[in-house]
C-alpha cells in the first residue's frame, strides 16, 4: 500500500498490520518495528558488517537472476542498489540497534527493505510497492536470516582482517625490525622478576616484539581459514528449502569473486549454521594477540618511565601534554590507549564465548552480539596497531648512556662468573658488592679469584649480550 509521492508518509503492511513510514526512508515496516523495540545502546551496525550483508545480497541476486528464480530486471535492480550502497550511499538507512532480535532478523530485514525500496526507484516505481519488488520474495529469495547472518559474520571478519588488521601487523613488524637494527649495538640491563638480570641488546627487545607479532599474525591466518567455509544456501534450518539445486555452489563462487577470497561451501550446512566455533577460534586468536600487545605496551611505558625517577632507557615521542596541572609532563599515551583497547578485545572475546554457547537446536540466536564484537575487535585492534606504530614506535629514540650505565651497574653480571669461580663464590661477591658498594671487578681482583685479563674478557658486555646462535650440528 502506497501514498501519493508528495505525501510525508507512505503506508506499509506486514503480517501484523499497517504502519506509516517516512516517505524519505528506504527502510520499511519491519525496520520501523525494530527501531521501536530496541532503543538499547545507540550502536548501529558496523560499516564492514553492512558491506558483508550487502555483498551477500549482490551475489544472491546475481545467482537467482541467472537461474531464473527472480525476473532479470528485478535482479539487475537489486544488484544496482547493492553497488550504490557499497559505494557509500544510503548508509544512514541501516538503523537497527546492535542489541536486537535474536539471530539478526531485524538487521537482515533492514538490509532487505533498503535494497527493495532503492530497487523500486531504479525501476521507476515508488518505495513500498512490494508487489513488484519485495524484500522477502525477491531480495531474500532462497535465503533466511539463519544462513545469511553467519555468512555475513564470516565475510565481514575476512574483510576486516584483509583491510585493517593484517596490513597493520605487517607495518608494525616492519617498523619494529627497523628499530631493532637501529638499536642493535646498544647494551642494556636485562630484568626478570622486575630485578636486575644479565645484559641484553636493546635491538633484540624490538626484534623479539617483531617475532611475537609475526607469530600472532600466523595464528590469526590459521584461525581465519575457518571463516572461508560458508553455510549459505542452507536457508532456514540447513536443508536448503526453497533454493535452486545449483544455487548453493554458484553463490559461493560469486562471493569468492566479489571479495577476492577462496571461499567454499560447507560440507554440512546444518553444522555451518549452528556452530559458532569459527568465530570463537578467531576471537581467541585476537585475544591472544591483545594479551601480548598489553605486555609490549607496558614494557614501553616502563622503559620510558621517568624522566628523573624511572628507567628512561628510551624516549617515546611526546604527542600531547600529559597533565592539566604539571607543566612539561608528557605521558606514554599511545601505549596506554593500546592497553585499554586490548582489554576491550578481551572482554569481547568473553562475550563471544558465552554467546556461542547460547544456541539451541537448529539456530544460535545470539549472532548479532557475535557479529558486532568480532568485527569490532578486528578493526579496533588494527586501528590501534597503526596508531601505536606511527605515533609511538616509529619515533622511539634510545638513551644509550642510561642503558649502558644500568648494564654496567647490574649485580646480575656476576652470573657470567659462575663457570669461572663457582656459584657460591659468585653469590658471595654479589652480596659483598651490594653491602659495600664496591664493583664486582674490585672484589674479584681483591680476592684473587680471577686475573684482570680473564675478568675483562668474561665481563665484556658486548659479548655477553649477544644471542648465541642455534647450532646446525
Amino acid at each position: 500500500m502506497t501514498q501519493p509521492p508528495d505525501s510525508q508518509y507512505r503506508i506499509e503492511r506486514d503480517s501484523m498490520g499497517d504502519r506509516q513510514i517516512p516517505s524519505s526512508a528506504y527502510y520499511g515496516i519491519q525496520t520501523l518495528r525494530a527501531i521501536e523495540n530496541f532503543p538499547i545502546s545507540g550502536l548501529k551496525p558496523l560499516p564492514t558488517y553492512v558491506d558483508a550483508c550487502i555483498t551477500i545480497k549482490k551475489a544472491t541476486a546475481i545467482v537467482n537472476g541467472e537461474l531464473g528464480c527472480i525476473p532479470e530486471d528485478i535482479s539487475q535492480a537489486i544488484v544496482q542498489a547493492t553497488d550504490e550502497v557499497l559505494a557509500g550511499k544510503f548508509r544512514d538507512q541501516f538503523v537497527v540497534d546492535v542489541y536486537q532480535a535474536g539471530a539478526g532478523t531485524s538487521h537482515h530485514m533492514n538490509v532487505n527493505e533498503v535494497l527493495a525500496n532503492r530497487g523500486l526507484e531504479i525501476l521507476g516505481d515508488q518505495k513500498g510497492n512490494y508487489k513488484r519488488l519485495s524484500p522477502n520474495d525477491h531480495v531474500n529469495y532462497g535465503q533466511s536470516t539463519n544462513d545469511v547472518i553467519p555468512t555475513a559474520i564470516r565475510i565481514g571478519g575476512l574483510m576486516a582482517l584483509a583491510k585493517t588488521l593484517h596490513p597493520a601487523l605487517e607495518k608494525a613488524i616492519a617498523i619494529l625490525g627497523v628499530k631493532a637494527t637501529e638499536f642493535q649495538e646498544i647494551v642494556k640491563s636485562g630484568r626478570t622478576h622486575m630485578q636486575d638480570a644479565v645484559p641484553v641488546r636493546l635491538g633484540e627487545n624490538f626484534r623479539a616484539w617483531a617475532q611475537i607479532l609475526t607469530d600472532h599474525q600466523n595464528r590469526i591466518y590459521t584461525a581465519s581459514s575457518d571463516l572461508m567455509v560458508l553455510g549459505l544456501g542452507g536457508s532456514a534450518t540447513g536443508t536448503g528449502l526453497n533454493t535452486h539445486p545449483q544455487y548453493r555452489a554458484r553463490v559461493v563462487e560469486i562471493l569468492s569473486e566479489l571479495i577476492n577470497c577462496p571461499l567454499e561451501p560447507a560440507p554440512h550446512l546444518m553444522a555451518a549454521m549452528q556452530s559458532m566455533a569459527p568465530f570463537v577460534n578467531v576471537s581467541g586468536a585476537l585475544r591472544n594477540l591483545a594479551q601480548d600487545l598489553v605486555k609490549i605496551s607496558h614494557d614501553l611505558r616502563l622503559m620510558d618511565s621517568g624522566p628523573k625517577t624511572g628507567f628512561k632507557e628510551i624516549q617515546l615521542p611526546p604527542v600531547q601534554p600529559g597533565s592539566s596541572i604539571m607543566p612539561g609532563k608528557y605521558n606514554p599515551v599511545m601505549a596506554e590507549m593500546t592497553s585499554m583497547v586490548c582489554f576491550q578485545v578481551m572482554g569481547y572475546d568473553s562475550a563471544i564465548a558465552l554467546a556461542a554457547q547460547g544456541g539451541q537446536l537448529e539456530l544460535n540466536v545470539m549472532m548479532p552480539l557475535i557479529a558486532y564484537n568480532l568485527i569490532h575487535s578486528i578493526e579496533i585492534l588494527g586501528n590501534t596497531i597503526v596508531a601505536l606504530t606511527e605515533r609511538c614506535i616509529q619515533g622511539i629514540t634510545a638513551n644509550r648512556e642510561r642503558c649502558l650505565a644500568y648494564a654496567e651497574g647490574s649485580l646480575a653480571l656476576v652470573t657470567a662468573l659462575n663457570t669461572h669461580i663457582g656459584y657460591l663464590n659468585a653469590a658471595a661477591v654479589a652480596k659483598e658488592s651490594l653491602e659495600t658498594g664496591k664493583s664486582l671487578r674490585e672484589i674479584v681482583l681483591e680476592k684473587g679469584l680471577m686475573s684482570e685479563s680473564e675478568l675483562s674478557e668474561v665481563l665484556n658486555l658486548s659479548q655477553m649480550s649477544k644471542i648465541i646462535p642455534l647450532s646446525s650440528s
